[in-house]
């Protein structure tokens, strides 16, 4: 099988497909790997490490596309990969398909097969995507304590505060893996934690995280109460190849305080919160009803090295099976693909799609 990974096009997205090491083990099982010149860069891995390791550094895109079949890249296709694809490519990597029906059509129109790590699913679990959100929910507190202080815009809380003064109070929506590495951070550093999810066994996780975290299911009068006093809210909404559906009004985020932080996980499949929409890093933040909301839509790009590594490490046994053309017998792939000869064949992405 001839693979390639291309350079990644998202301002600030500096995560590259596959590392070295896991390039040389496709290399071992008799593929041929080729990488767009530089595609390592932002994660710390030069051409030479790549070429040290067997694969063939190519000069451009267009060199890339006329001699890979499958490629694997970490977001979706841009526009130049899209006007390149042909029937003969399969795409493996992120495509949220249910909040971007144009790239759908655009897959579509290229006949091409294009596999969702997102939709890659495993006994209920999602092995692709889990380190990710691991990632952006660590993140997600991380740059929301920051967005809180006076010079960015914020109310100026420190979220674990000191004696004499209240805590920061944050919100999280959803105890899976983002919501789960949030509450993780938030209290770690000492702020008072909610976090709402419809499952008793998440909250209970939860909350044995420390005596400042509480889980509570999401009624809506608790919702309202808990999000009108919060200074950090963390939207960790996932519906697997769905659209996030939106928690959070409008309204109610016209209810918070001046100053306060939104920072949307979701916002990769549309978003938690009403009044989210996507940014990235060159822009991250805006704000609406005098509320600071952050969209980056790529937030593990910003720790490449970390987020590659972790990438790869779960990625490598798929694209061994795809190489090995087993792609086509593998359920779990057949259930993750989500377009195949101009067609969606995703079940619940087809649903969302006729929605939009």
């Amino acid at each position: 099988m001839h693979i390639g990974i291309p350079v990644e096009s998202m301002p600030f997205e500096g995560r590259v497909g596959l590392i070295p090491e896991a390039c040389a083990d496709l290399v071992r099982a008799g593929h041929e790997v080729m990488l767009q010149a530089g595609a390592g860069l932002g994660s710390g891995y030069d051409d030479g490490v790549y070429q040290q390791a067997g694969i063939q550094i190519v000069d451009s895109l267009d060199q890339l596309m006329a001699r890979s079949e499958l490629l694997i890249r970490v977001k979706a296709p841009d526009e130049a990969m899209l006007d390149r694809l042909e029937p003969r490519h399969t795409v493996f990597s992120f495509l949220h398909l249910a909040a971007y029906p144009v790239l759908a059509e655009r897959l579509q129109q290229s006949g091409c097969t294009a596999i969702a790590f997102e939709t890659v699913s495993v006994g209920g679990q999602l092995p692709v995507l889990s380190p990710m959100s691991e990632i952006a929910g660590r993140l997600s507190v991380q740059i929301g304590a920051g967005l809180l202080h006076g010079p960015h815009g914020g109310r100026g809380v420190m979220l674990g505060g000191i004696a004499s003064t209240d805590r920061g109070r944050v919100v999280i929506l959803g105890a899976g893996h983002a919501g789960h590495s949030a509450c993780q951070v938030a209290a770690a550093l000492a702020a008072k934690v909610t976090v709402f999810d419809l499952n008793r066994d998440r909250l209970q996780a939860v909350r044995s995280l420390g005596n400042n975290v509480t889980g509570l299911y999401p009624f809506a009068d608790r919702l309202y109460d808990q999000i009108s006093r919060a200074d950090l809210l963390v939207g960790a909404v996932l519906l697997p190849g769905d659209r996030a559906p939106h928690l959070v009004s409008e309204a109610l985020v016209k209810e918070m305080k001046t100053g306060s932080v939104i920072v949307d996980i979701s916002v990769d499949q549309g978003g938690c919160v009403e009044t989210t929409r996507p940014t990235d890093y060159t822009n991250p933040v805006f704000r609406y009803a005098d509320v600071i909301h952050f969209g980056v839509t790529n937030m593990p790009g910003a720790v490449a090295r970390t987020s590659s590594q972790a990438l790869s490490s779960v990625l490598l046994p798929y694209a061994l099976r795809l190489a090995a053309g087993d792609g086509q017998m593998d359920p779990v792939l057949t259930e993750a693909t989500n377009i195949k000869a101009g067609e969606i064949v995703h079940p619940v992405v087809a649903q969302a799609l006729e929605k939009d």
